[in-house]
């Protein structure tokens, strides 16, 4: 059986290596050989998540035509990455794109920080920010007060409490889109979603297709689950998704699931435009595929004049096609760990089946202080609190780190709550653990690709602003002479920092 999950084609290839810009060579520099080059260009897709991982490559006398280079080049290019372990091959079956062994994922990066390291160290691994007060506390009392007929139950609500999941149809009534209560499951936030999603449709050794980059906690939820993840790469920048890639990808691949973030994208805080959601969803469709469209980013909209698209399940009337994903814990509250599905009456019924075996339900009074918030307007104040907040951190965090990293190139995404940075050709797990030694927490590239691409990235959140924001640059850019120099810090801890 072959060990590739998607394909790349010889003209496609061309295009992707004739972006990348050659870098004048300095006096005395003499250029690479043509072989060396064209493995050199290879290597830097793959690391860069522009070809995936486990993609196979075009055969040698393909690449040479679209390249207009000799096969004895692509020949040796090829064998060169196969030495390198940037490739794999078998005979009949092709080659395929890898990383080197003793290179896995990183595992650190994306845990919240135990708070006894708060004082030192700078966390810029978890993208969550503290809750909009005084919203959180006038929530949990409203709930409270709605307490009492619940708790003479037994307090177990599969599917969530009725009152919550009529509220949340009707606000997806209110975009647009009817829904009925039945449509609707409220789960332990937006994980336990699509963990629920995974086990009823994808089951172990499924393909699931999913952006490359993407979140990284859902790629590794998948993974635990046993899937096979199909890695798309994103287009170049904030426009997002090359629908081309993607029709192709399942039509030839044909994955059970697939998994795409369309609003204010983690990482990269692209935003899916409406023609996209809707050849999207056709190609979804056409390939007979499970679309799960994560929302939880769709509300942080930063700028004033962003027109939202609409959602991805408009695009999907008969309701066949599209399962939604939503979350208070993104535009309220991590710590608010409600979740829900939408989706067709019938995948609700089955996934609520299956929820016996899983944790039965979603705690009472969390779900009576969303309740609340949707009920009062609190919900919308909170969250205006949390896009301003938002908005400050992007800007000041962002001013801070074109100043101490010029050299670090990123576009400045009009919501959510990540900047998906390049690295000036450094590598990011190294700066990842650089940081770690002068006091600054930051996720590499690597955690939110598929089998360790990513490596020139790393993710910044808007969870800090003002001084820390300004601190944090500093210590982003004394790991980066680190990794520069391969020195140390010299043995001078990190200084304690209060915000």
């Amino acid at each position: 059986m072959a060990q590739w999950t998607s394909a790349v084609g010889a003209a496609q290839l061309a295009r992707l290596l004739g972006s990348q810009q050659d870098r004048p060579a300095g006096p005395g520099t003499r250029r690479p050989p043509a072989y060396r080059a064209l493995a050199d260009g290879i290597r830097l897709l793959v690391l860069e998540g522009r070809v995936p991982v486990a993609a196979r490559l075009p055969a040698e006398r393909e690449l040479a035509l679209a390249l207009s280079v000799s096969r004895t080049t692509v020949a040796a290019a090829y064998e060169a990455l196969r030495g390198e372990g940037f490739l794999e091959s078998r005979r009949g079956a092709g080659s395929w794109t890898a990383v080197p062994a003793g290179n896995p994922v990183p595992a650190r990066g994306l845990e919240p920080l135990p708070p006894e390291a708060l004082g030192s160290m700078i966390d810029l691994g978890c993208a969550a920010l503290p809750a909009p007060e005084p919203w959180l506390t006038r929530a949990v009392q409203g709930a409270l007060e709605e307490l009492p007929p619940y708790a003479h139950t037994h307090g177990d609500y599969p599917a969530g409490l009725p009152a919550l999941r009529a509220m949340i149809a009707d606000r997806y009534t209110q975009r647009g889109i009817a829904t009925m209560p039945e449509q609707i499951m409220v789960t332990t936030g937006a994980m336990g979603a699509i963990d629920a999603i995974c086990h009823l449709f994808g089951g172990r050794g499924e393909r699931i297709a999913v952006e490359s980059p993407s979140y990284a906690n859902i790629l590794q939820l998948m993974r635990e689950a046993g899937a096979r993840l199909v890695p798309v790469a994103m287009a170049e920048g904030l426009t997002g998704w090359d629908l081309d890639r993607w029709r192709q990808v399942l039509r030839e691949a044909a994955p059970r699931i697939a998994y795409v973030v369309a609003d204010f994208h983690n990482p990269t805080g692209a935003l899916a435009d409406d023609d996209q959601r809707r050849r999207l969803v056709d190609a979804a469709r056409s390939a007979g595929t499970v679309l799960v469209a994560d929302e939880t980013m769709s509300e942080l909209w930063l700028d004033e004049d962003v027109e939202m698209p609409r959602p991805v399940c408009a695009f999907d009337p008969a309701g066949s096609t599209v399962i939604t994903v939503g979350s208070a814990s993104k535009a309220f509250w991590a710590g608010m760990r409600i979740g829900w599905v939408r989706a067709a009456p019938d995948v609700i019924r089955s996934l609520v089946a299956a929820r016996a075996y899983a944790d039965l339900g979603t705690p009472v009074l969390e779900q009576l202080a969303v309740n609340w918030l949707f009920g009062t307007g609190g919900w919308e104040e909170a969250v205006e609190l949390r896009r301003a907040q938002a908005r400050q951190n992007r800007d000041e965090l962002v001013s801070a780190v074109r100043r101490e990293l010029p050299g670090w190139e990123f576009e400045v995404p009009r919501g959510g709550l990540t900047l998906w940075v390049r690295t000036g050709g450094l590598s990011g797990s190294r700066l990842a653990e650089a940081g770690e030694r002068v006091g600054v927490r930051v996720p590499s590239g690597p955690r939110f690709g598929v089998d360790g691409a990513f490596e020139g990235y790393v993710r910044l959140p808007f969870t800090v602003g003002g001084a820390v924001a300004e601190e944090a640059a500093v210590r982003l850019a004394a790991a980066a002479r680190i990794v520069e120099t391969g020195g140390t810090t010299g043995g001078e801890a990190p200084r304690t920092f209060v915000a």
